[in-house]
């Protein structure tokens, strides 16, 4: 079971990823954990494609990622949870997209890190897929982050927030 858990939220081409990945670098003892790289590797097995093929091609294969990570959702609302909850050491899950898997998460005593920007910065970095699903919209109501970052500026301002969310952590 996971030690700690940083859990990250928003929306597609928010910047969960890039947020994750500046943090890491800086908290070497975590390790990212994605719920989405189960379902990847599942449809990798399915439709026999590699993880780094599908991450190239995110946007090509979303759809079907969407329609698979549902399912296992429809078979047991932890199916996929369940495989990333069960990580040793610190772990970062950089994709909580719907309710469920949060209140799991924050059960397990995670700490919640919203990203925010808007439709238009969103649209800038990517072709938009899907934005009415559960995925996108399940967490729209939460309002008890414990940190949230905006991503509508530079990359300089996403560093000076993400530094102040670790210095934040590290007081915890």
């Amino acid at each position: 079971m996971a030690l700690k858990i940083l859990l990250f939220s928003g929306k597609q081409f928010s910047g969960k990823d890039t947020v994750a990945k500046m943090m890491l670098k800086k908290m070497p003892d975590y390790h990212r954990c994605a719920i989405g790289d189960s379902i990847k590797l599942e449809y990798g097995r399915q439709k026999g494609l590699s993880y780094d093929e599908i991450e190239k091609n995110k946007a090509m294969y979303r759809k079907d990622l969407i329609t698979l990570g549902n399912w296992g959702r429809a078979q047991d609302p932890d199916y996929w949870l369940k495989k990333v909850v069960n990580e040793p050491g610190n772990i970062m899950v950089t994709d909580v997209r719907v309710p469920h898997e949060y209140e799991i998460l924050k059960e397990a005593g995670a700490k919640s890190i919203r990203v925010e920007a808007s439709r238009e910065t969103r649209a800038q970095r990517g072709t938009l897929v899907g934005e009415d699903d559960i995925t996108e919209t399940g967490l729209d109501h939460v309002k008890d982050w414990d940190f949230v970052i905006d991503n509508n500026k530079d990359y300089e301002h996403l560093e000076r927030q993400v530094d102040k969310v670790i210095d934040k952590l590290k007081d915890d």
